[in-house]
């Protein structure tokens, strides 16, 4: 049965929704694909794979987040935007998609791990990438975030991860000292969801921030995302 998300504020709270009309709106627009970049502004390597994730997201079933990661940081510039975490999440990839952990690292859909300032590469990885089975959506109304899901599997768990638009940073040491960096998509929380409980906490989101629904199977594979972007 297909779940109905609302997350309003500081107070998310599910209930059952009709069938249909998700499914439909997915087959009528084009299949959301994931891009997920693991990259530092201590990585030199980096700058034109933030830059590629800019243009790529312009289309609008493009979704990318920017996850900073923090074992650049030893090398003489602390990235403000770096999180352990975010290199957790890095090493989990690596180790299930049977890579290294290496930045610019670009991982489409959950799936498939390349180079993030190859173009060809991510293209080719975009086209090659199974598409996620459980119609998602997400919105913003009013002052809340809607969000719609088919049906879930088995284990499934709900991740939401809200975001920084843009930002613009003048580096002052490191790889990239003394350049000035233009990044996107700059994950700055990431909130797990449960589907079994009836009241979910979560912060506000401002209009000046997106956030990306992510839907997960009991193996931890992604099959489901959708994007409310900032405003």
């Amino acid at each position: 049965m297909r779940r109905r998300v609302v997350i309003a504020g500081g107070l998310g709270l599910i209930a059952g929704g009709a069938q249909g009309g998700i499914q439909a709106r997915a087959q009528a627009e084009a299949p959301p694909v994931l891009l997920e970049l693991f990259t530092s502004q201590g990585c030199s390597s980096c700058p034109p794979a933030d830059a590629l994730l800019g243009e790529l997201v312009r289309e609008p079933h493009v979704i990318g987040l920017a996850w900073h990661v923090d074992y650049w940081n030893r090398l003489g510039w602390p990235d403000p935007f770096a999180n352990r975490a975010w290199s957790d999440r890095q090493r989990a990839y690596a180790q299930s998609l049977r890579t290294e952990v290496y930045t610019p690292a670009l991982v489409v859909n959950g799936a498939i791990m390349v180079v993030g300032s190859n173009a060809r590469s991510v293209n080719a990885a975009m086209r090659a990438a199974p598409p996620l089975p459980v119609a998602t959506s997400l919105r913003r109304h009013g002052g809340q975030l809607v969000a719609e899901v088919g049906p879930l599997p088995l284990g499934a768990s709900l991740s939401l991860a809200i975001y920084d638009p843009e930002h613009t940073t003048t580096i002052g040491a490191g790889e990239n000292g003394g350049r000035k960096l233009r990044e996107f998509r700059i994950v700055r929380e990431l909130r797990a969801l449960d589907p079994a409980e009836g009241r979910i906490m979560l912060p506000g989101i401002s209009g000046a921030q997106g956030a990306v629904l992510m839907i997960r199977d009991g193996q931890q594979r992604l099959v489901g995302t959708a994007e409310a972007r900032a405003v």
